[in-house]
C-alpha cells in the first residue's frame, strides 16, 4: 500500500503522534502554538478522517477518550513529501539542489553528508553516470 497524501495538518498530527507515542486528541491539540491552535473539533475531525484512510489507527479507550498512533512511519511520510517536490522539478533531482543551494538551504556540510550517504548506498557505482564498475 502506498503512502496517502498528507496535508499539513495531518503532517503536524502525526509529528505529535511521532513524538509521543499514543496521545489523546487533548494531547494532541496541544502540541500546537497557543496562537493559530486548532479547535478540537477541528482536530477530532481530522483525526478521525486519518483513521479512515489508514493513517493512524485508534489504540486503546482510556475512560471517555481514545488513545492514537502512527500507521505511518515518519520515513514513508517524509519520502512521500520528497518525490511530491521532486515530481514539482520535473523528477530532476539538480534543480531540486541548485534551487536549495541558491536559497540558502544547503551547506557543503550538507553536501559532503550527502555525499557520504550516496557512497553507502552505492559503493559499487562510479562518477560516469551511475554505471557498476565490474
Amino acid at each position: 500500500m502506498s503512502t496517502p497524501k498528507l496535508s499539513k495538518l495531518e503532517y503536524q498530527i502525526m509529528e505529535a503522534l511521532w513524538a509521543m507515542g499514543e496521545p489523546s486528541l487533548r494531547e494532541i491539540q496541544e502540541t500546537f502554538p497557543e496562537k493559530g491552535r486548532p479547535a478540537y473539533t477541528t482536530i477530532q475531525t481530522t483525526v478521525y478522517r486519518m483513521e479512515a484512510k489508514g493513517i493512524l489507527r485508534r489504540v486503546r479507550k482510556v475512560g471517555n477518550f481514545h488513545l492514537f498512533a502512527a500507521a505511518i512511519t515518519r520515513d514513508a511520510a517524509q519520502r512521500r513529501l520528497v518525490d511530491e517536490l521532486l515530481a514539482l522539478f520535473g523528477g530532476r533531482s539538480q534543480l531540486l539542489m541548485a534551487h536549495l543551494i541558491e536559497g540558502g538551504k544547503l551547506s557543503l556540510e550538507d553536501v559532503k553528508q550527502a555525499e557520504k550517504m550516496l557512497r553507502k548506498v552505492s559503493p559499487r557505482r562510479n562518477s560516469y553516470g551511475g554505471q557498476r564498475v565490474e
